[in-house]
């Protein structure tokens, strides 16, 4: 292949990953961007085996385990993604994430120890960059998959003199990060990994549950400067211009997603050093509530005017989009204004419950958007909340110093009647009681959402 041929390639690839993030902007062109961004990397990964410089042509023991490697990837990767759940993509991001920058990481390690005293200093530079960033990413990922898989507490976790730590650990790093570019030695440069795995570790630990998905799209920022900078290492412009897209969006999609919280960037990863405890849910768990039957919950449906159905990760888990449109689809038929009320941070990643809804065919005029859906409920007769808590818990606008405090909430409150579909009292994934589950005008239907709302539509058909 020729150099002119192999650069037109990568101008294509480059486009489709373009032409990916667009796509990727809207529900309805979703599954279209990503169809695209798979095209870019295959023209991108297939032309490298046919394009080398002679003094880099691939000897056939090395393409042999180059091709045993994706072998193996496509092994363990296929069967994985098609079995994930919905509820564990945020898992998945999260371990992609962190995979992406551990590579890039290990890639620019490699090509240091080849270059070995000939690696100018620009080269170096990059490389101390990319084992910094690429390793934070990495270990950083490792923690929030724990918290979101609950293999860990979602809750911060402050270790004593925790702030003095990360401190320490970020100085000890630079300094590090100093001794490589004076020395250009190998042994300087795996400690600089190391004390980079523990400075992600510490970094991610004091986020808590409800703000890992902001963290997640950080460290999907900090993987594409990572592999922007091994693109550097490696010569390759387009792995600079792929990381240089990712690092782009993901820095977008976080301050996008912090604004949404309604906090800085800075208070989401470290206020937990500054809020005060909060009580739990042990004592609320003992004040009456006041729950209903399937049968209550569709008399108070069938005779609205206006319902507004706010889905969250309980819908996720419970896999009852499809219960739930067959709901909305029959109180529809009878007339009555039926809408979704979709908060930017549902669920546990962005877009979570626009893709839960797409897949159940909801139609999208149906989905409205927080600012735009808050101002009808004063005329809301009925808000249906289908495992969604934080994001309409009141506290986040009447409890200073609770983790959610400032977050833009869905104002469900505002509604004639609410309806409060859950499992138990338990409290949210940002662990802080519910005041709204106590308020007079609110209705508890405890159980699985899809068996409670299959119930709630045999009550409907029957009315």
């Amino acid at each position: 292949m020729s150099r002119t041929l192999y650069d037109l390639l990568g101008l294509l690839a480059a486009v489709l990953f373009i032409m990916a993030l667009k796509g990727l902007s809207s529900p309805k062109s979703a599954r279209r961007g990503n169809l695209l961004g798979a095209l870019g990397a295959l023209i991108a990964t297939v032309a490298v085996f046919f394009y080398a410089e002679p003094e880099y042509s691939l000897p056939l023991e090395n393409l042999e385990w180059i091709l045993g490697a994706i072998a193996i990837g496509v092994i363990v990767a296929v069967p994985a993604a098609r079995k994930v759940q919905m509820t564990q993509m945020p898992q998945m991001v999260a371990l992609f994430n962190g995979v992406g920058g551990g590579a890039a990481a290990l890639v620019a390690i490699v090509e240091y120890i080849k270059l070995g005293e000939t690696a100018g200093f620009a080269t170096v530079l990059a490389t101390v960059f990319t084992v910094i960033v690429g390793c934070v990413s990495f270990s950083g990922s490792i923690v929030t998959f724990l918290k979101l898989q609950e293999l860990m507490t979602t809750r911060p976790v402050i270790l004593p003199a925790g702030r003095f730590l990360i401190i320490a650990n970020l100085v000890a790093v630079l300094g590090v990060a100093y001794w490589v570019m004076d020395e250009m030695g190998t042994s300087p440069l795996l400690v600089l990994a190391g004390l980079s795995l523990l400075f992600g570790v510490l970094f991610v630990l004091p986020v808590g549950g409800a703000d890992v998905p902001i963290v997640i799209s950080l460290l999907n920022a900090f993987t594409g400067l990572t592999v922007a900078a091994s693109g550097y290492v490696l010569e390759a412009t387009l792995l600079i211009v792929a990381g240089t897209l990712v690092g782009a969006s993901g820095t977008i999609l976080t301050r996008l997603m912090a604004e949404a919280m309604g906090r800085s960037l800075f208070g989401t990863l470290f206020g937990a050093f500054t809020q005060t405890a909060q009580a739990g849910g042990t004592e609320a768990e003992s004040r009456p509530v006041k729950s209903g039957s399937p049968e209550d919950v569709a008399i108070l449906l069938n005779y609205a005017r206006r319902v507004v159905i706010v889905p969250g990760f309980g819908l996720a888990v419970a896999q009852a989009q499809h219960t739930v449109r067959e709901m909305a689809d029959l109180l529809s038929a009878r007339g009555i204004d039926v809408a979704y009320g979709i908060h930017p941070v549902a669920g546990r990643m962005p877009g979570h419950m626009n893709v839960l809804l797409a897949e159940a065919n909801v139609p999208y005029e149906q989905l409205v958007e927080m600012d735009e859906v808050n101002p009808t409920f004063p005329q809301t007769d009925v808000a249906l909340v289908i495992g969604a808590n934080d994001v309409v818990n009141p506290a986040a606008k009447t409890t200073p110093g609770c983790p959610i405090y400032g977050m833009p909430i869905l104002e469900v409150q505002q509604a004639g009647n609410i309806i409060f579909l859950k499992r138990s009292m338990r409290p949210g994934f940002a662990g802080i009681e519910n005041e709204l589950l106590f308020d007079p005008k609110t209705t508890l239907l405890f159980g699985d959402a899809k068996a409670s709302l299959t119930k709630v539509v045999s009550a409907l058909k029957g009315l």
